[in-house]
């Protein structure tokens, strides 16, 4: 090339850059911009290392979390180290409530029945919980020796037949004619409420506790009231003996 001719193209382009820029800037009104602008930035590729919406979720929960620690840490004595301590007690007392009660009772006691099936003998009742006692189903086994207990007392004359009767009445029952067990029949009666409608799960020391109740009753002599004087022999003595 010349050096006319690179002259002139300099030249040349010196003449156009000037030109555009006396020129007005190229301008796009403001809608068609905006949706073409929206239309670019709605590609997936702009959005492929966003976080999906359980993620932003997520974030904004434990983001709350973090202000309600914050706002409690100021109010509590001893800052966040206070509050944790508080939250600890909290937590350690509900455990402890819920170990001692157990699960809310979904109806009260005195409305369930003891028995719930076909009438069976004592003897019935004992056989099914030593059936479950051996396979270590400690609940079911509670549940059938409290039934032997009162079926037994049935038996001897020493409670009346009565369908819909509650363990917690059984033992009331018959606390006023066998007081010296008084204590140990309630303590059967709350197990068996306990495993049944409580929630709670038996155990084996629980079972061999009511079942050592279950013998001693056998062979325990009722305490019943006393006949005035010249008046015949209880004839409910002789059936309980």
């Amino acid at each position: 090339m010349s050096l006319a001719g690179g002259v002139l193209t300099t030249a040349s382009a010196l003449s156009l850059t000037a030109r555009s820029d006396d020129e007005p800037p190229l301008t796009i009104p403001r809608d068609p911009a905006r949706e073409a602008a929206r239309r670019e930035l709605s590609k997936q590729m702009y959005h492929e290392n966003e976080p999906s919406w359980f993620q932003r979720a997520l974030d904004a929960f434990w983001e709350w979390v973090a202000d309600l620690f914050d706002s409690a840490s100021t109010v509590t004595p001893g800052g966040p180290l206070g509050l944790v301590v508080v939250i600890l007690v909290v937590v350690a007392v509900l455990g402890a409530l819920w170990w001692r009660l157990g699960t809310p009772r979904r109806q009260p006691t005195s409305s369930a029945a003891l028995f719930d099936d076909r009438p069976r003998s004592a003897a019935e009742h004992r056989a099914t919980a030593e059936a479950h006692a051996a396979q270590g189903h400690w609940n079911q086994a509670v549940q059938e020796r409290m039934r032997a207990i009162v079926r037994s007392l049935e038996e001897r004359a020493l409670l009346d037949v009565r369908p819909g009767r509650t363990a917690d009445e059984a033992a009331a029952e018959a606390g006023r004619s066998l007081p010296a067990h008084k204590d140990r029949l309630r303590t059967a009666a709350r197990d068996f409420d306990d495993v049944t409608y409580g929630g709670r799960t038996a155990t084996q020391q629980a079972y061999q506790r009511i079942a050592e109740l279950d013998r001693d009753l056998e062979s325990s002599k009722p305490q019943l009231a006393a006949s005035a004087p010249g008046t015949a022999p209880n004839a409910r003595q002789g059936a309980a003996e």
